[in-house]
């Protein structure tokens, strides 16, 4: 009994085959590891590389005429913008012309800018997007005299300011002339500016002004409208402008909105409109268009002479098209780190979590398929081995010559000699010692079929 279950040790043999057990078997874990981490870093890199850059530290707004309700709009912004960090530069223009110029076609002169809806063709908005609707400014017609005008055609002989060439108002007001039937030849236009065209109106240089908010100060507006003699045009047409130009909206000038006191207007003005959209580059960092779309609720949120509370800003598309981080933003507002974090953190943790979550969804899976491929990587090791043990052991039931016997002898003992070099983890000694016994039971029965 003593006999079988003895062990021989043939020539070059290692005399202690427990020296090779090891905790870990670091070079299957180095070969496991090594795919995954390429792919996580790969993953990693390719996020880096897709990753948003830093928010500029600096936003340039395109606004408009000195005074003009978009000058006015840009330092609110400005103002509310600075208090996260980011300077504010504001361009002074002619209007809406202008700033879309700037925006499309003069590269890195302006970020964002106000523009008056109804300047662009669907096949010119190349390289800009919308940030949404901001308000709707009136379009208003002050004219001189006694007798009440409530059609464009009966302007016919008159001078009219229309405001400078580059405007959304001179552009609205060609428009609007055109739809009448109305040409160069039926009215003399003067393409100036909104405090020019006033002054013009008060020396009775001008007959009649076409202005918005864009180029004429509200303050201005209130003005004129106490002056003798001078009244604001009502479009009873408003409606029908509407089905012309779809973009316009239809506004009301309530009575005694301008003054109370005075009772100005005497009665209910009927107005038409053009939405005003804060219009951006494409390149647009989107964590500076979360910050101008609240500053745009702090500005357009609260109610006016033509807006209810909350109404604007407004995801409303018109031509151009609207932004997909705006159309985020008015379904789901800020991303929670925004609203959470400083603005600097919050746009350090918004690009870490670009490369973060990509690599953990690769490291995720991969740390639960490393363990059972570590196992089944160390035990084929072992069963390699069973699968020479099997061949000799077949090759030894044939009839073998001397010579062929002694073959098989030296192959048992290179694989013994290689069992007992193997370097395994010690979790896996239990298999060892198995394979280490029937390797010797092979050649028990070897040694038993040579005797014979």
């Amino acid at each position: 009994m003593t006999k079988k279950n003895k062990i021989k040790t043939l020539p070059g043999m290692v005399s202690d085959p427990l020296g090779k057990l090891m905790t870990v078997s670091w070079r299957d874990m180095i070969v496991l590891l090594i795919p995954g981490l390429l792919l996580t870093i790969g993953i990693g890199w390719l996020g880096f590389t897709m990753i948003r850059p830093a928010p500029p530290d600096t936003l340039v707004i395109a606004g408009g005429q000195e005074g003009s309700s978009f000058e006015n709009n840009a330092k609110k912004y400005a103002e509310l913008i600075a208090k996260h960090g980011i300077k504010v530069k504001i361009l002074t223009t002619d209007g809406s012309g202008e700033n879309l110029d700037l925006l499309q076609k003069d590269s890195g002169t302006a970020d964002v800018g106000f523009v008056q809806a109804g300047l662009v063709d669907e096949d010119d908005t190349h390289g800009i997007m919308s940030l949404g609707t901001m308000y709707v400014q009136p379009f208003m017609v002050f004219y001189r005299g006694r007798g009440d005008i409530d059609h464009l055609t009966e302007l016919r002989g008159k001078k009219i300011a229309i405001g400078p060439e580059g405007s959304g108002t001179n552009t609205l007001s060609l428009k609007l002339l055109k739809e009448n039937g109305m040409t160069a030849a039926d009215v003399t236009l003067l393409e100036i500016d909104g405090d020019d065209a006033v002054d013009a109106f008060r020396q009775k240089k001008v007959d009649a002004i076409f202005t918005t908010s864009e180029l004429t100060r509200t303050q201005t507006m209130r003005e004129l409208m106490r002056l003798p003699s001078v009244h604001l045009m009502n479009f009873l047409q408003a409606d029908g402008y509407l089905r012309h130009l779809p973009y316009l909206s239809r506004l009301t000038a309530p009575k005694g909105s301008f003054d109370l006191g005075l009772d100005i207007p005497k009665q209910d003005i009927q107005l038409i409109g053009t939405p005003v959209e804060l219009i951006a580059r494409s390149d647009l960092h989107p964590a500076i268009s979360d910050l101008l779309l609240e500053a745009a609720h702090e500005v357009h949120g609260k109610p006016g002479m033509f807006r209810k509370p909350k109404e604007f800003p407004d995801a409303v598309e018109h031509i151009i098209p609207l932004s997909e981080e705006a159309r985020r933003y008015y379904t789901s507002g800020s991303p929670l780190e925004y609203r959470r974090l400083p603005f600097w953190l919050a746009s350090l943790v918004d690009r870490i979590l670009i490369v973060l979550v990509p690599s953990l969804i690769v490291l995720i899976p991969l740390s639960r398929a490393i363990p059972p491929l570590y196992r089944w990587r160390v035990r084929s090791r072992i069963y390699r081995w069973y699968g020479m043990l099997i061949k000799i052991e077949r090759e030894m039931q044939l009839n073998q010559t001397p010579e062929q016997l002694d073959e098989l002898h030296q192959r048992l003992v290179e694989v013994e000699n290689s069992v007992d070099n193997l370097h395994l983890p010690i979790a896996f000694a239990d298999q060892l010692y198995v394979l280490r016994e029937h390797i010797n039971m092979v050649r028990l029965r070897f040694d038993a079929m040579r005797i014979a």
